[in-house]
């Protein structure tokens, strides 16, 4: 076997290297799994690539299924390797600093403020870098790639910056898949009921006893507990008049993500309230959509929040708000006066856990809510959001599981 043979990638971790190479692929559109990265270490491990054309053709055959993804993994590729601030040989890096002019070590598209002919702590090329999760785009060209890579599908990523208001009918489908994916906790309450746990805080005095049979009727060992959690009901209001007429879908799809759990209730209300769980919760998202948008029969009409939410109250599921989690998604636009939604938010106020308003609109700059009704509910409310894109919803989970953006804190 020959001396130089693998000298391209030695002394580099193989995982540092591909797994964000494969997010560099999964934001240019190439659909890379777990599977086929899995794949790709395996291969460079086996036939450790001599040059960058070797380390193409394992990339290509291991991360590529479909041709109509060559286009987009040659750019990729060649944005990583051609254009790199240092090449990933080891050679040429010890090399890179005498002997060559500082112009020859500028990339094409080095990021701006990084200095030339500056490379990672294993050498890699700074175009693998993952994205910084929540980082702003000025941080991301700064070079500033410390933190996890954002959890997204390659899909979904492409328009996770893009406002709900512009998505086409199929970005909203895959939206809604992604919501229902992404809802993996629940809130919950502490009950009354303790159960034996090693984390918990009080001696449980039965357990105690009955375990030091063992050992004489001598407590020798501890044992405690700690208080039962369960689900907390959430409950979820959807505006869908005509000033959010834009918006009512991708929010029938939010309400639908908890509609599934079979813990939530769900309503849409223009001038009137609607329950849609039963609706929401089908196995087909399609059906589901366009079985709950045919039942609320003045959709795109006027808008009575008072009103609903007080119909609300008085309705047979108005005891679901007891300790509940509320969720309002509307833009605070009402034709009932200002004064009756401050008694209707009130009331709900003594009732619920925890309220959090949705408003897409808050997400424009220089927004103020200075819109009546807006402005008399927003003192009830504990988390205000604008959830108006991908990026924005995993706030929105965050606040219905456990309150962290709480803006009275």
């Amino acid at each position: 076997m020959p001396s130089a043979e693998g000298a391209l990638l030695r002394g580099v971790d193989r995982a540092a290297f591909v797994v964000p190479l494969g997010a560099r692929l999964r934001a240019a559109g190439v659909p890379v799994t777990v599977t086929a990265l899995a794949a790709f270490t395996r291969a460079l491990a086996a036939a450790p690539p001599a040059d960058v054309g070797s380390l193409y053709w394992l990339a290509r055959v291991t991360l590529v299924n479909q041709p109509h993804q060559l286009a987009a993994f040659d750019a990729v590729f060649h944005a990583v390797f051609a254009d790199a601030v240092l090449p990933v040989d080891p050679q040429a890096r010890r090399g890179a600093g005498t002997g060559r002019r500082d112009d020859e070590l500028t990339p094409l598209h080095a990021p701006p403020g990084s200095a030339a002919g500056q490379a990672d702590a294993e050498g890699l090329p700074w175009h693998t870098r993952p994205r910084v999760t929540g980082a702003a785009d000025d941080a991301e060209d700064a070079g500033d790639a410390s933190g996890l890579p954002e959890l997204l599908p390659s899909a979904v990523r492409q328009f996770a910056d893009t406002p709900f208001d512009e998505l086409d009918a199929e970005q909203l489908a895959l939206l809604g898949a992604w919501l229902e994916r992404s809802l993996q906790r629940w809130p919950t309450r502490r009950s009354r009921r303790q159960q034996v746990s090693p984390h918990g805080r009080r001696v449980a005095m039965r357990e105690t006893i009955a375990r030091s049979r063992r050992t004489g009727w001598e407590p020798i060992r501890l044992s405690r507990s700690r208080p039962v959690q369960h689900p907390r009901r959430v409950v979820l209001l959807a505006d869908v008049s005509r000033s959010m007429e834009a918006y009512a879908t991708a929010y029938l799809h939010l309400l639908r993500a908890f509609a599934r759990s079979g813990r939530a209730e769900t309503f849409a209300f223009s001038t009137s309230l609607t329950r849609v769980t039963p609706a929401l919760a089908q196995v087909s998202a399609e059906a589901a959509i366009g079985q709950a948008t045919a039942q609320v029969v003045d959709r795109y009409g006027g808008t009575h929040l008072a009103t609903s939410l007080r119909d609300l109250l008085r309705s047979r599921h108005g005891n679901a708000v007891r300790g509940a989690v509320l969720v309002v998604a509307s833009d605070g636009w009402d034709s009932d006066p200002p004064e009756r939604l401050v008694a209707a938010m009130e009331r709900v106020r003594r009732r619920a856990h925890r309220i959090v308003w949705l408003n897409p609109r808050a997400g424009t700059p220089g927004f103020a809510p200075l819109v009546g009704s807006m402005a008399a509910a927003l003192p009830f409310c504990d988390v205000f959001l604008p959830a108006h894109t991908v990026r924005a919803m995993p706030d929105v989970f965050a606040a219905v599981t456990d309150g962290t953006l709480s803006s009275r804190g």
